[in-house]
């Protein structure tokens, strides 16, 4: 452990700062967590932002760090945390903690804590409770057997699950964090705590909610993270779209139900994401969309003769839940837009067949997507999870022939910037017309004429355009 220390000058440099003032300084959390996991796969040092706790109280470590730090930030002063940016490095210093929750509201009632490890009890989980000293002797102080938990691939808490979560219920949704992103196993008593104590979940703000449930799906494999999530009860509270998925038949009857199918997609669409050099990855709404794709199906579950089940329009339905459900979550106007019509869109494509589009349905599929043409892409592919390999290969087959189509036409057209042939100070003077709506209505005309044809001549655009308005006053 010393050695992962050794390898961070600013760690160094504090400590003995720290050491010179009389007042102790250890390195915790997270930051030990992650350098002995990074250690643990050939590559030590301590990653990311550090956290360090101390002694000292914030004015001190505000006096300590006056001259020496590049920047210092008191942003969280009122609960004991001074952060610095120290030659690159950010760091955040906190006082001993001995936080008392008010289970109600689920505010800490701030008290400082007089040794370390009252600072460490109070921590969520054993992994995230230990502590290196950043003093000559490099003391490892792990209470709670962190250590062994974490070589274990193991999730536990310092004190009792019900406790911990009982103070802070987020803590139940880190645990489901933890499972993506570190690979770690709950405990049996802490799956229970979970289980229990699932609906506690209410009482958290939606926005940490989102927080906590937007970087489980951040990580490179969340499925197992969202099983649990969803066995515990806490998707109920949070997202009861996606457990209501698991008694819903898919209507290829080609999966156990459309929950295991929706775990599958997001799957495939990661795999995508990653093999896409020029794919934003993480990708937040390309995840959200797949595994949200078909929450619209137990809304439109209909049992047809011969034991068939239908779900018509689920992908309207889905539209307008997912929208719901994700500003309820407290997403980005963006994000929530982007999901909402990827999910209405991620059935347009089984319209294809062999390839019977004409271009006018090409280009109305490629300006429908906009710039979310390539998340749709792989969006679609991904929905393909049968095992029958010869259907499977024949739909990627299709697929395959309609981007090619689509690329076709976009060297021709440049389809990212289809409008109509003639503007709306064309529209007005050929019309005769002044600014309003009939001249909205008139460019509409023309796009969806645009769209069925392709470019037109000048001369082809105005007289269609006569006709039109022809009709309209006719």
């Amino acid at each position: 452990m010393r050695e992962l220390v050794d390898l961070s000058p600013v760690l160094d440099e504090l400590g003995r700062r720290f050491a010179a003032a009389g007042f102790e300084a250890h390195l915790v959390g997270g930051s030990v967590r992650d350098a002995l996991l990074s250690a643990g796969r050939g590559r030590p040092g301590v990653p990311g932002d550090l956290d360090v706790t101390t002694d000292a109280r914030p004015e001190q470590v505000l006096e300590l760090l006056r001259g020496w730090a590049g920047s210092t930030w008191n942003t969280g002063i009122a609960f004991g945390t001074v952060g610095a940016e120290i030659r690159g490095t950010r760091v955040e210093i906190t006082t001993f903690r001995a936080d008392r929750y008010d289970r109600e509201s689920r505010n800490p009632e701030v008290a400082w804590g007089d040794s370390l490890l009252d600072d460490l009890v109070r921590r969520d989980f054993t992994v995230n409770a230990m502590a290196v000293s950043l003093g000559p002797d490099r003391t490892v102080t792990d209470p709670f057997g962190g250590l062994g938990d974490l070589l274990a691939g193991r999730l536990r808490t310092p004190g009792s699950p019900e406790d911990s979560f009982a103070d802070d219920p987020l803590r139940m949704l880190r645990a489901v964090r933890f499972v993506a992103q570190l690979g770690l196993t709950p405990a049996d008593d802490v799956v229970a705590a979970m289980t229990a104590m699932s609906g506690e979940l209410a009482r958290i703000t939606p926005e940490r909610v989102q927080a906590e449930l937007s970087k489980t799906l951040l990580q490179d494999a969340p499925r197992a993270a969202l099983e649990l999530f969803v066995a515990t009860g806490l998707a109920d509270v949070v997202l009861p779209e996606l457990p209501a998925l698991r008694m819903e038949i898919d209507e290829h009857h080609q999966h156990k139900d459309v929950y295991t199918h929706s775990l599958t997609v997001l799957d495939q669409a990661i795999a995508l994401e990653k093999a896409d050099p020029e794919s934003g990855s993480p990708d937040l709404v390309l995840r959200l969309a797949a595994l949200l794709h078909d929450i619209g199906k137990p809304a439109t579950r209909r049992h047809e003769p011969r034991g068939r089940v239908s779900f018509h329009h689920h992908e309207v339905v889905g539209a307008k839940l997912v929208r719901k459900r994700l500003t309820a979550l407290r997403y980005s106007k963006e994000i929530v837009e982007a999901v909402s019509r990827l999910t209405f869109l991620h059935l347009r494509f089984h319209g294809y067949g062999t390839g019977e589009w004409t271009d006018s349905a090409v280009r109305r599929y490629v300006t429908d997507a906009g710039d979310l043409l390539p998340r749709l892409h792989k969006l679609v592919r991904s929905d393909s999870t049968t095992r029958n390999r010869r259907r499977a290969a024949a739909l990627s087959a299709t697929y395959d022939s309609l981007e090619a189509r689509i690329a076709e036409i976009q060297a021709n057209e440049d389809l990212a910037r289809v409008r109509p042939d003639l503007d709306g100070n064309a529209i007005m003077e050929l019309l005769g017309l002044p600014p309003g709506p009939e001249v909205g209505r008139a460019w509409r005309f023309l796009k969806d004429l645009r769209l069925e044809r392709g470019p037109l001549e000048r001369d082809e655009a105005e007289a269609a355009l006569r006709e039109w308005w022809a009709a309209q006053q006719g």
